[in-house]
């Protein structure tokens, strides 16, 4: 079992995500495809079967909301991301310039990762939770999972990825935080982790509430 992180509570896995993302309940395509784009000779559109063909690989860690709650102990299967840049960089050729990478759901939902942190050990294109493919809920077709970022880096439904020679906050907005790394808090960009906590805290049982009935409409 992972260690709690600074400032975090256990909770059990829940779908969540930002209120105005939560109604958006996206189709899972029956021949799923991820359109890459952006700083790269040759945009392309690729089976998400040809990715998660790649070589597969499991990450035990856990998701850690920016919220302040952490679901410990997963257990998720995909795809490295490592080793979907190394197949893409022979099919799109992505610009030297090209330090961040945007990733895409469905649903609309994007967030942006360091080209680096996205290439690290255990960031995958996950297609399975628990030995269990994944459902609409928790990201199906394709999840990101940056086990050391917080859950608002972990895209759900991904259909797009985005070479950048810049940074984009993504759907976050002023919000997120560039890096979002969890050991050092990096809850928003502008104040240090550990105030947010109070703040985030109060607002967790509406955000619930609100996610919640949302999703039942």
């Amino acid at each position: 079992m992972d260690a709690l992180p600074p400032g975090q509570t256990a909770a059990p896995l829940a779908p969540f995500g930002l209120p105005a993302f939560a109604a958006r309940r996206p189709r899972v395509p029956d021949l799923p495809v991820v359109t890459v784009t952006g700083a790269v000779r040759r945009p392309a559109q690729l089976p998400a079967a040809e990715l998660t063909g790649l070589g597969r690989a499991e990450t035990r860690a856990g998701l850690h909301c920016v919220t302040t709650w952490s679901a410990l102990g997963l257990r998720w299967e995909g795809v490295p991301f490592a080793a979907v840049h190394a197949h893409l960089t022979a099919h799109v050729e992505p610009a030297r310039a090209a330090r961040w990478v945007t990733f895409t759901g469905l649903d609309g939902y994007r967030a942006t990762l360091l080209l680096a942190d996205a290439l690290a050990p255990g960031v995958l294109l996950a297609d399975a939770l628990d030995g269990a493919p994944l459902t609409p809920d928790h990201g199906a077709p394709l999840r990101l999972v940056a086990p050391a970022h917080y859950g608002y880096k972990s895209v759900k439904h991904v259909c797009a990825i985005e070479y950048r020679s810049g940074y984009d906050p993504g759907s976050a907005g002023w919000k997120a935080h560039p890096r979002g790394r969890v050991a050092l808090e990096e809850r928003s960009r502008y104040l240090p982790g550990r105030l947010y906590r109070p703040l985030w805290r109060a607002l967790l049982p509406r955000a619930r509430t609100t996610y919640d009935a949302l999703r039942t409409r």
